[in-house]
C-alpha cells in the first residue's frame, strides 16, 4: 500500500509540474512571434532533420518570417525575410548584438576570446578596431596585393601540373581552394606557407583545423539543453580541446620565435607582417590586446578565413560547370579585359561585372553559413509587435531570404544576370543577400575573402578549359548540400583541367 501511495504521489507531482510547466509556456509562448506547436522536452528538434535551413524555412512559409521554434530548452526566434532581417541587423542591431555560443567553442576559454564570439565589450572593440585597421582596412588590402598575386600564381602553377598529366589528371576544387587560402592566410599573418609538400607542421596544423571543423558542426545536446553543459554528454567540448590546444600552440610558437627574432635583431628588421603588427599594438599598450588575444585572433583568422572561401569557390566552380553557357559567357569577359590564360590582378576586378555576378548569385544560393552566426537578445525588447524575452536566441536565415521568391524571380535558378546594373551587393546593406551578415556583428575579414573569390574564380576559368572526372554530364552534377558548421557540397566538384 505505502508503495502504491508513493507511486501515485509521484504521478501525481509530475502531472502537475508538466501541468505547470505547459501553462508557463503557453503564456510565454503568448507574447512571442508564432510558430510550430512544441512538444514536451524536445520542443521542435524532431522537426529540423539533417538539413535544419530547410526545414526552418519550411515552417516559416507556414507560420511567418519571424518565427518561434523551441530547440529543447532553449527558445529560438528564426528570422526568414529581408525587412524583418533589416529590422534586427539595423533597426535594433545593438539590442540583437550578443552571440549565442556553441558549447564547443567553450574549449580552451576561446569563447571568451574568440572577437566573432565574444560579447560586446571594450575588449570586442578593440579587437575589432585592430581588424579593421591592420588587417583588412584598404590601405593593408593595398599592401598585400603583392602576396595575394603569388598565392594565385602558385595555385594556377599547381592545377597546371594535374592539366599536364598525361591523361589530364582531375582536381578536387575544394582542396584547390583550400590550400590556396591556407598559404595566403599564414603568408599574410606569420610569413609562413603551411601547406607545402612533405611539410610536417603544415601536415599537423592541417589535420587539427579540419578536426575542428568537423566537431564543431557536429550536433551538441548542451546547446539546446544548457543544464547538461557541466556533463558533455557526447564529448564534444572535450574532443575539441586538444585541437584548438594545438594550433594556439604553434600560434604561440610562433610568437615566441617572432619576439627573439625582435630581441636578437630589432623589429625593424622582420618583415612586417599581421603579427608584427599585433605585437606591436601588445608592446606599444596602446589597447588592452595581450598575447594570449592575439593567439585566439589568429586562429579566428584561420577558420573563419580559409575553409568558408574555399567552399564558395566550390559552388561556383560546380554551378558553371553546370551551366555552360554562363562558363561561356564568363570566359568571353575575362579573355577581354585580362587576355587569354593569364591570372586575374586584384585591379581587373572592377572591370569584370559578370565575374561580379557570377559570385553574387553562388553566395545568394549557397551562403556558407546558412543561418549565420546565432545572437542573443540583451534585454527584453519588442520586434514587429512580438516581445522577445531577454537571452533569447536568434538565428536569421540567410539561405532562406536567398531563395526567398518575393524578393528573387526564378529563386531556385542560377541566374547571374540579375545582378547585372544592379546595386544589389553583399557587403550587408542590402538585407536580401547577406551571406557575410550586417551590423556591427558583420564578419570583418569580408574584404579579403570577397576579393580572393573573384581572384581565385577567375583565374581558374581563365586559364583553364573544365570537364567533369570520367566525362560525366554537366547536367548530372550532385548539387546536393551537407549540413555542418558551413554549407558544404555532398560530393566534392573533381574536376579535370584543360590548359587554354
Amino acid at each position: 500500500m505505502e508503495v502504491l501511495i508513493s507511486t501515485l504521489s509521484l504521478l501525481l507531482a509530475l502531472t502537475l509540474t508538466l501541468l505547470y510547466t505547459a501553462k508557463a509556456t503557453k503564456r510565454r509562448r503568448a507574447s512571442l512571434p508564432p510558430g510550430p506547436l512544441p512538444l514536451p522536452l524536445i520542443g521542435n528538434l524532431h522537426q529540423l532533420g539533417s538539413e535544419p535551413h530547410k526545414s526552418i524555412a519550411k515552417l516559416a512559409e507556414i507560420h511567418g518570417p519571424i518565427m518561434t521554434v523551441q530547440l529543447g530548452q532553449v527558445t529560438t526566434v528564426v528570422i526568414s525575410s529581408a525587412s524583418a532581417a533589416k529590422q534586427v541587423l539595423q533597426k535594433q542591431d545593438h539590442l540583437f548584438a550578443n552571440r549565442g555560443v556553441p558549447d564547443a567553442i567553450r574549449a580552451c576559454d576561446h569563447a571568451e576570446m574568440s572577437l566573432p564570439w565574444i560579447h560586446l565589450s571594450p575588449k570586442w572593440r578593440d579587437l575589432r578596431k585592430v581588424c579593421n585597421a591592420e588587417i583588412f582596412s584598404y590601405r593593408k588590402m593595398q599592401e598585400s596585393e603583392h602576396l595575394r598575386w603569388r598565392k594565385i600564381h602558385e595555385m594556377v602553377a599547381d592545377v597546371g601540373a594535374s592539366a599536364s598529366a598525361p591523361r589530364g589528371e582531375a582536381v578536387v576544387v575544394a582542396e584547390v581552394g583550400f590550400k590556396t587560402m591556407l598559404n595566403l592566410m599564414s603568408s599574410l599573418l606569420m610569413s609562413v606557407d603551411l601547406d607545402q609538400p612533405g611539410s610536417e607542421l603544415g601536415r599537423e596544423f592541417e589535420q587539427s583545423f579540419m578536426s575542428i571543423l568537423k566537431i564543431a558542426g557536429a550536433p551538441n545536446l548542451v546547446d539546446c539543453y544548457p543544464w547538461m553543459e557541466r556533463f558533455d554528454p557526447q564529448r564534444i567540448r572535450a574532443r575539441m580541446t586538444p585541437h584548438f590546444a594545438d594550433m594556439l600552440s604553434f600560434v604561440d610558437s610562433q610568437i615566441s620565435q617572432r619576439l627573439s627574432h625582435r630581441a636578437e635583431n630589432g623589429s625593424d628588421s622582420v618583415d612586417t607582417d599581421v603579427l608584427d603588427n599585433l605585437l606591436n599594438i601588445v608592446q606599444d599598450e596602446s589597447q588592452e590586446i595581450t598575447r594570449a588575444d592575439i593567439k585566439h585572433l589568429i586562429l579566428d583568422l584561420f577558420v573563419a578565413g580559409t575553409d568558408t572561401t574555399s567552399t564558395i569557390l566550390e559552388w561556383a566552380m560546380s554551378e558553371m560547370i553546370r551551366n555552360p553557357l554562363i562558363m561561356l559567357k564568363a570566359k568571353a569577359e575575362l579573355a577581354r579585359t585580362v587576355d587569354k590564360g593569364k591570372q586575374v590582378k586584384d585591379s581587373d576586378i572592377q572591370h569584370l561585372p559578370y565575374l561580379q555576378a557570377i559570385v553574387k548569385e553562388s553566395l545568394r544560393l549557397h551562403p556558407v553559413i546558412p543561418l549565420l552566426l546565432p545572437r542573443k537578445v540583451l534585454t527584453d525588447l519588442e520586434l514587429s509587435g512580438y516581445t522577445l524575452p531577454k537571452d533569447t536566441k536568434v538565428l536569421i536565415n540567410a539561405w532562406a531570404i536567398g531563395r526567398d521568391p518575393e524578393t528573387w524571380a526564378s529563386p531556385d535558378e542560377f541566374d547571374p544576370e540579375r545582378f547585372l546594373g544592379s546595386e544589389v551587393d553583399v557587403k550587408g546593406a542590402h538585407f536580401e543577400l547577406i551571406p557575410f551578415g550586417s551590423g556591427r556583428r558583420v564578419c570583418v575579414g569580408m574584404p579579403l575573402a570577397n576579393r580572393m573569390l573573384h581572384l581565385m574564380l577567375g583565374s581558374l576559368v581563365n586559364c583553364f578549359d573544365w570537364g567533369l572526372e570520367g566525362g560525366a554530364k554537366a547536367e548530372e552534377l550532385d548539387m546536393s548540400d551537407v549540413f555542418g558548421i558551413g554549407l558544404q557540397k555532398a560530393k566534392h566538384l573533381r574536376a579535370v583541367p584543360i590548359v587554354v
